[in-house]
């Protein structure tokens, strides 16, 4: 396909052809009029005309192409001159307001993304806690005053993070949230970052979520460090509370248990029906309110980090089979079965037998009390990868979907029989334990409470090969 400046340019030649076989045919009739030197004037005139005429036309198309070239290529400053009204000029004309439109609309567009940006790092720079963002790398793009505060120049060096006192674990939670696409969050006493500032000692719980765009495709992660100093001296101060109490109580109850004891052995004379039923009540509470104490200790012993925790290598179906018995007699009596569903080979856990022991007595003394007559309970273990999953599922009334995200919290109303600490101390066993536990419910078809171990590792043996 042939240009415009082509196209005038054969037209020309054409043109110019035609004309040179008119003259040739006309020049006997010159020639022979003595008028051959006029026909060569003509000849030599019209090339002249036809080649300004083409200059005239292909010149103002090559300048507004220049133009049009210089606009496109982001020069919407520039301006094309022409002074004349013709179609040129109006097409100089359209140039000239296309070009200002899109330099204000250039203008407007860069107005608007700084005006954002500058919103967007005021809010980042107000947070109060401080804020890491980074690429779908985890390379650092930003921080705010607050994370330059605490961590100093490692807040925007990476490799600075590494040799910086709980930077691994900000490092090591942007890559699992890179690297699963979904929130990362620290908990519990082990995860907290110990960080110093000046001459103070803070402490910091980590969360790193991802950032996506409006196709789901990753795009980076914002990291918050929620300063829990006082919130952990409070917790301290309420554990060291709740031991002394504790410890405190234990006394008194003794002796009234031991007078129901000696009421109900007679000691103090007969009793008459209705004081053998009061009796009866006072001692079902009163067990309950030891029960409450020894839980309430045991916690505080966690929490204060007294509870000494000796980790062994355990055989899951030993533990699930040592649960059942110790509850086989009591759930008779409330004719609940209790079956064990677990392999005899599953993998060796490495745990505290005591604390499994006591996480699977609250979870199936829990099972028993909400279990009606002619229910079952199952304890379970499977093996999932690196950790063994246990399981107790009952059978009874279930659990309210409101109260299921609070069930594990202390002091938690679990019902008008229950206290629900056991329930927070058991997951305060299974986090020492190094694992996490969940429970599913539904109003009518009972209660599942699964919670993980991990698994004990294999420690290669060498042995002395004889030669010879």
């Amino acid at each position: 396909m042939l240009n415009v400046s082509q196209r005038l340019i054969v037209g020309f030649v054409i043109l110019a052809a035609l004309m040179a076989v008119m003259l040739v045919t006309a020049r006997g009739a010159l020639a022979s009029a003595g008028l051959a030197g006029l026909a060569g004037l003509l000849a030599f005139a019209f090339l002249i005309v036809g080649a300004s005429t083409i200059w005239s036309i292909l010149r103002p198309i090559h300048s507004l192409a220049r133009d049009a070239r210089r606009m496109a290529q982001g020069d919407l400053d520039h301006r094309v001159a022409w002074s004349s009204r013709d179609d040129f000029g109006v097409l100089a004309s359209e140039l000239n307001r296309l070009g200002s439109r899109l330099r204000e609309l250039r203008d407007t567009e860069a107005g608007r993304k700084q005006m954002e940006f500058q919103l967007s790092d005021a809010v980042l720079q107000s947070i109060f806690e401080p804020v890491i963002v980074t690429d779908s790398k985890g390379h650092i793009l930003k921080v705010n005053q607050a994370a330059e505060e605490v961590l100093g120049e490692a807040a925007r060096d990476r490799m600075a993070l590494t040799t910086t006192p709980g930077g691994d674990k900000i490092l090591n939670a942007i890559r699992d949230a890179v690297a699963m696409q979904k929130a990362v969050a620290t908990e519990g006493d082990a995860a907290m970052l110990p960080l110093r500032i000046g001459k103070q000692a803070r402490s910091y719980r980590l969360r790193t979520t991802p950032m996506r765009n409006a196709d789901g495709h990753l795009l980076g992660t914002v990291t918050t460090l929620e300063d829990v100093t006082t919130v952990q001296d409070t917790d301290r101060f309420k554990t060291r509370f709740i031991e002394v109490a504790s410890s405190k109580l234990r006394g008194p109850l003794l002796q009234v248990r031991r007078g129901i004891y000696a009421m109900v052995q007679g000691f103090s004379g007969a009793l008459t029906p209705l004081q053998t039923d009061l009796v009866s009540e006072i001692s079902t509470q009163a067990e309950k309110l030891d029960d409450l104490m020894s839980d309430l200790i045991q916690v505080a012993e966690l929490d204060s980090g007294k509870r000494d925790i000796q980790f062994e290598k355990v055989r899951p179906i030993v533990l699930l089979t040592e649960a059942r018995d110790r509850y086989c007699e009591e759930a008779a009596e409330k004719k609940v079965r209790i079956e064990v569903s677990a392999y005899a080979d599953l993998s060796l856990i490495r745990a505290d037998r005591r604390a499994v022991r006591s996480i699977l007595d609250n979870l199936l003394s829990n099972a028993l009390r909400y279990t009606p007559a002619q229910g079952e309970i199952v304890l379970a273990a499977e093996e999932m990868k690196d950790y063994v999953q246990f399981s107790v599922r009952d059978s009874g009334r279930g659990i309210e979907t409101e109260r299921l995200s609070t069930i594990f919290d202390r002091f938690n109303a679990f019902s008008e029989s229950g206290t629900g600490m056991g329930l927070a101390l058991v997951r305060r066993l299974v986090e020492t334990l190094n694992g996490q536990i969940a429970v599913e419910s539904r109003l009518g078809h009972g209660t599942t409470f699964r919670f993980t171990l991990p698994v004990a590792t294999v420690e290669s043996v060498s042995h002395p090969v004889e030669v010879g």
